[in-house]
């Protein structure tokens, strides 16, 4: 995916180079995608709080342009109080869904016990893998490609 920057006419592959930390992907280039990965939400949180403060300053705009100061409630404690309720109620349901059903969703396969030595036959992978189940599958022996 970095390397897509290269096509950059002129500076694309200065670009690439200084996104890696190097001339390869290593170390580098991993510890600087990590930190970036855990800055990023925090960064897009602040961003969201600065457009709410600038929403709640200015106010919403009409782009029609024709005033509406039709009959409000105002958003607090009522939608607080109605979302609160909500969001304490699929709570409570999923609590106590665990707490009193924990294997309600469970696949019975996980019940029986381990046998390191044979493997079953029935094995095959969970449904979002069948694709390179069957690409891997299609090559006769593992020396095939």
């Amino acid at each position: 995916i970095t390397n897509l920057l290269s096509a950059i006419p002129y500076i694309g592959t200065d670009l690439v180079e200084w996104i890696w930390g190097g001339f390869s992907v290593d170390k580098t280039t991993l510890t600087r995608f990590f930190a970036f990965h855990f800055i990023l939400p925090f960064i897009i949180l602040a961003l969201a709080a600065v457009h709410l403060l600038f929403l709640h300053e200015t106010g919403s705009n009409n782009p029609s342009g024709i005033p509406s100061n039709s009959d409000k409630i105002p958003f607090h404690p009522y939608y607080t109080i109605k979302d609160a309720l909500g969001a304490l109620l699929l709570i409570l349901a999923l609590a106590t869904l665990v707490l009193f059903s924990p294997d309600l969703l469970g696949d019975p396969d996980n019940y029986t016990p381990a046998n390191p030595l044979s493997t079953p036959p029935h094995i095959k992978p969970e449904w979002y893998f069948l694709f390179a189940y069957a690409i891997l599958r299609s090559i006769p022996n593992k020396l095939g490609g």
